[in-house]
């Protein structure tokens, strides 16, 4: 049985969320299940960004400790710490009923997961956010998005690069501001459904978060395709809708905003598609020339967003389920 917390993508940034659990790792290695996690910091804030609880430990892998040049941490300084099982259920308190919120939070949760997973654990967290798409959508006009560059861009110290705690704390201090241009701007906020799943043994396994485009590109749409955009008229549910290069806004964000509205992602442009997002008008390349090579219109990123605000209903595509009598029995002879 899937757990989940629905399939809506993406949340409006002035819509009253249940708080966040902002979380730092340090590891010993890059691939989760076999490098391990050698500190951990978590904390909880309520949804305007304020601490209510936090968590942090060292822990002791049970291997080398890795890349001592970047985290600091020796064998030596891990030796009789805590394992991750000894922790994970004040960790599961801290995340309880939270977004899960990380810088890359792809890496921090899925290193989270496989932990649970050795111990047998199951994480309580439901959705997640990722800071860096967050911080892409602001338009801040910065170098790079390193958490470094976003510390110095709102005015926080970092004490100590790479220390699991120290992160979070500076990543906590830069969410309240970021959170409050978001809601300025009238931007959704890059939080995304996981899922796990649990097996008749009572063992649970977490799903890979997988990117938002790749995961929308393979997603049935409710409604039956209406066929093409007419400019002038409103969008219908259930219109096919890709996504060139050219776009001022992010492609998740983007995605985002067509799941939400009923229409469908599509990742490629052929006849069936209604519509290409483009800011370019006759753009040379990619899916906007395609567009151009079969006559699908294109609409720009700005515009594609104001219709997004009155998109009319398609008509549904039913499932197909197999009708048995209930209680019917068949008996070969």
């Amino acid at each position: 049985m899937s757990s989940t917390a629905g399939s809506r993508w993406g949340r409006p940034a002035d819509q009253v969320g249940a708080g966040w659990a902002v979380v730092d790792v340090e590891t010993s290695g890059f691939r989760p299940g076999q490098a391990r996690i050698v500190s951990v910091a978590a904390l909880a804030l309520s949804d305007d960004g304020n601490v209510e609880k936090s968590l942090y430990s060292l822990l002791n892998p049970g291997v080398d400790p890795g890349p001592t040049h970047v985290h600091g941490l020796t064998a030596e300084m891990l030796a009789g710490q805590p394992t991750f099982g000894d922790v994970v259920g004040d960790l599961c308190e801290v995340l309880r009923g939270r977004t899960l919120v990380a810088h890359n939070v792809g890496f921090d949760y899925s290193f989270l997961a496989a932990e649970a997973e050795l111990v047998q654990a199951e994480l309580p967290v439901d959705t997640v956010m990722c800071t860096v798409e967050l911080a892409r959508r602001l338009d801040l006009g910065l170098e790079n998005l390193r958490l470094e560059t976003l510390a110095a861009h709102h005015g926080v110290t970092q004490m100590k690069p790479h220390d699991a705690l120290d992160d979070a704390m500076v990543l906590a201090q830069i969410l309240k501001p970021v959170l409050a241009r978001a809601y300025e701007r009238r931007k959704w906020l890059p939080v995304h459904p996981v899922t796990r799943r649990t097996w008749p043994n009572g063992r649970v396994t977490h799903d890979e978060l997988r990117p938002l485009r790749a995961t929308a590109a393979r997603m049935p749409c409710p409604y039956a395709n209406p066929g093409r955009f007419v400019a002038g008229r409103p969008l219908v549910q259930g219109m096919r809708v890709a996504l060139a290069a050219e776009v001022g806004h992010t492609h998740e964000e983007l995605v985002e905003r067509i799941l939400h509205a009923g229409l469908a992602f599509t990742d490629a442009v052929d006849p069936h598609t209604s519509l290409v997002v483009c800011d370019v008008e006759s753009p040379e390349q990619g899916k906007g020339y395609q567009a151009g090579e079969l006559g699908v219109p294109m609409v720009t990123a700005h515009d594609f967003m104001l219709s997004l605000e009155s998109v009319i209903g398609g008509c549904e595509v039913e499932a197909f389920t197999e009708q048995s009598p209930a209680g019917d029995q068949f008996t070969l002879f």
